[in-house]
């Protein structure tokens, strides 16, 4: 699945394992701020899902400035959806990607706005409050994934 985060600095995209989106959902009930943030929350359930995300963007950076993105580019133009490596949203061609499906979906998580915007997502329904098992949690205490998001957080579902 796809997953996209907008907060107040940038916005990026990545594919991971479905069963990262219920660790998401759960870390935006805790109403991160920023990418970090939302990682850090749902990383709780999730281990090693932040520093495989922030380390995936590491690179990215390593390659890629704004006014120089012939990295990603050379990647949008070779590699299957599925395949890309995270990126960030410096152009129209990488938010064009970023809102690309990739097998189960697209999700959006807009930090800034609050909400989540389901674009296509045929793995698991997002409600406003929930509970699921955990894949690979940090601790026992951690295996159920249980969550409820502020009534000031939006849901759009898939169209």
């Amino acid at each position: 699945m796809r997953y996209t985060v907008i907060d107040p600095a940038h916005t990026v995209s990545f594919v991971a394992h479905c069963d990262k989106l219920m660790p998401l959902v759960a870390g935006c009930a805790r109403d991160p701020r920023t990418l970090e943030e939302l990682l850090t929350y749902a990383d709780e359930y999730a281990s090693g899902f932040r520093e495989e995300v922030l380390c995936a963007l590491a690179v990215f950076d390593e390659h890629n400035t704004p006014d120089h993105c012939e990295a990603i580019h050379s990647a949008l133009d070779h590699c299957q959806p599925h395949e890309l490596p995270a990126f960030r949203v410096v152009d129209d061609r990488t938010r064009e990607a970023s809102l690309t499906p990739v097998h189960a979906g697209v999700v959006i998580f807009n930090l800034r706005a609050k909400r989540i915007v389901q674009i296509q997502n045929s793995f698991a329904e997002i409600t406003r409050r929930g509970r699921s098992l955990a894949a690979k949690p940090a601790s026992p205490d951690r295996r159920v994934i249980k969550y409820e998001l502020p009534s000031y957080w939006s849901l759009v579902p898939a169209v």
